[in-house]
């Protein structure tokens, strides 16, 4: 009756992983590029019960019989092993913002911070009064060959993550641009946005501001792209990709079997008070 306690204590605390996850999962569903998180538990090892009326094998003419069958196993409970963030692709939404971009496929954006480069599904960015490509936080986007210099209404993004400028426009920093008056005449490339993917992205560690930070378990970033099956769509974010009718469903599970486990405990709490306080007496 003991070890059903602590079974059912086990089980209460990975319910309690689940909901965790599934609030924080809610309380993103509106930012862009977030990637759900699912908690992933283990079982200890399972018990083989016998029967033990009488040990051992005896031996008869057509052969032998056991005389502690086995009549199942017994669960001993759960732990919480990690939590596993789901990479699937969100809905892209159509803002026309020129400074919005979203990635489609597997892939991220790279950003520099002072702790070094970090990376981001978060495409939601901004010129900053330097007239360098930054992010919400004001960290530097990063291109393949550094820092992204642009100039309002004077730049495109294509498909393959290239940076087009309209040259007649370019040298004079002072000089203010209008989208009507832009022709295009003269177009020159700026740089390739840095995209990367990772060998095992699933070991990636999310770092906050829609941040995320590589480790060995991960391997080290490599080049995505076209080829790839990575594209860049200007004038799109990238939603969540939460469903928030399932984190619904999915927390009404966990409250419910949040709720089992509680009663087991409390069963077992009351055939141990009768067997205590009760048979014992007798």
């Amino acid at each position: 009756m003991i070890r059903g306690i602590y079974t059912g204590a086990s089980g209460m605390i990975a319910q309690m992983h689940n909901l965790d996850a599934i609030s924080n999962n809610l309380a993103n569903v509106d930012l862009t590029g977030y990637k759900k998180d699912t908690p992933v538990h283990k079982a200890f090892p399972e018990l083989l019960l016998r029967r033990m009326n009488d040990d051992g094998v005896f031996t008869i003419p057509p052969g032998s019989v056991d005389q502690a069958p086995v009549i199942g196993t017994l669960g001993s409970g759960v732990e919480y092993n990690e939590s596993y963030t789901v990479f699937s692709q969100g809905a892209l939404k159509q803002t026309e913002n020129p400074f919005d971009l979203a990635l489609e496929g597997k892939g991220f954006f790279t950003v520099d911070t002072p702790q070094g480069e970090r990376f981001t599904r978060n495409g939601s960015f901004h010129v900053s009064q330097e007239g360098v490509l930054v992010n919400k936080q004001g960290l530097p986007v990063m291109g393949e060959n550094g820092i992204i210099r642009l100039k309002k209404n004077n730049f495109v993004v294509d498909q393959e993550g290239r940076i087009w400028q309209n040259s007649t426009f370019a040298d004079d920093p002072e000089r203010l641009v209008s989208l009507e008056e832009n022709e295009w005449e003269n177009v020159e490339l700026v740089d390739r946005l840095k995209l990367v993917d990772f060998p095992r992205d699933r070991y990636l560690k999310k770092q906050g501001d829609s941040l995320w930070v590589h480790d060995r378990f991960s391997g080290d970033p490599v080049a995505a792209g076209v080829d790839d099956g990575l594209q860049v769509r200007q004038g799109f974010l990238e939603g969540s990709n939460v469903n928030p009718v399932r984190e619904m469903v999915r927390m009404i599970e966990v409250n419910r079997a949040y709720e089992a486990n509680q009663k087991t405990i409390q069963a077992h709490d009351q055939m141990s008070d009768r067997l205590i306080n009760q048979a014992v007496r007798v």
